[in-house]
């Protein structure tokens, strides 16, 4: 059995898979790494399934050391990577030997960096997933220093390797992001001007914006039908839009119910890309279906 003390976690630190679908009912969002392909890839480059739990860091400064050697990846936000204070590759397998320590610098861009171990973290799984949902109170709660985990424990499924796509998922973006999106189901309780607003004028990321979701500021949504909207439900890249009519766009950790009108949902494909993007980062909505059925 391998271990991994943590003697520093930066701003934020949690282990995360690839989440818990299919737990809305429960009032349970789905969870798991914001950026799934970048964690999904650092696993595979250890000879992980993808869906292994790592670590998701957000702005770097994790600091951690296994009792014995084992290989590790770092993808996801480019940062510098030192094993005892030497350099090592991103984006690609690195053996840590025991009682040496892990760094994970400040990344260049982008948000969130992931660190994966061969074997994975093993942490007990509530709900079939080991991820963290800190809002939720559900799974392993957020790393400190003085932690020490399990890992190793699982199975190797895959041989590890090296190539051109085991690199960061998400690098700095040139220009502005584009997100496609799918109308409603609420865009009738929106004026026209809105939907117009939406789709044509340039967002900017706000720094409110965490797990829950990303804030954007741009023109003012107006609504058509001002009356309550009941409760109901919403999924990860819900366009929300609150009274003040500066859109909300939600995350893995969002809640499952919503009392504010949807106007759009972003495809999941884009979701990796606005998760990992930084305050005052632009972006363009683009509707690839006319209205959400």
């Amino acid at each position: 059995m391998t271990t991994m003390q943590v003697h520093a976690a930066g701003r934020l630190s949690l282990v995360q898979d690839l989440g818990r679908p299919g737990q809305a009912a429960l009032g349970v969002p789905r969870g798991g790494a914001a950026d799934h392909r970048s964690l999904a890839l650092a696993n595979r480059a250890v000879g992980n399934p993808g869906e292994a739990a790592g670590v998701e860091v957000l702005l770097g400064g994790l600091e951690v050391e296994f009792d014995h050697s084992t290989v590790v990846c770092v993808t996801g936000a480019p940062l510098g990577v030192t094993v005892h204070g030497k350099p090592v590759a991103f984006g690609a397998p690195v053996v840590v030997p025991a009682a040496q320590r892990l760094t994970l610098g400040a990344p260049t861009a982008s948000l969130r960096s992931y660190l994966a171990i061969r074997g994975g973290v093993s942490v007990p799984h509530v709900l079939g997933s080991a991820g963290s949902s800190p809002t939720a109170g559900i799974g392993p709660a957020p790393l400190k220093a003085g932690d020490v985990l399990t890992v190793g424990a699982g199975e190797r499924t895959i041989a590890a390797g090296v190539g051109s796509e085991l690199v960061a998922a998400i690098g700095d973006p040139h220009g502005d992001l584009v997100l496609m999106a799918t109308l409603g189901p609420r865009d009738d309780w929106f004026a026209p001007t809105a939907i117009r607003y939406l789709t044509t004028a340039r967002w900017k990321t706000t720094p409110q914006a965490d797990r829950v979701g990303v804030r954007l500021e741009g023109p003012v949504l107006e609504r058509a039908v001002t009356h309550e909207l009941p409760s109901e439900g919403v999924v990860p890249g819900s366009v929300q839009v609150p009274a003040s009519g500066q859109p909300i766009v939600f995350g893995p950790d969002h809640p499952t119910t919503g009392g504010y009108p949807v106007i759009a949902v972003v495809r999941e494909a884009d979701l990796a890309a606005l998760y990992q993007a930084r305050p005052g980062t632009g972006l363009r909505f683009r509707v690839i279906a006319p209205r959400w059925h």
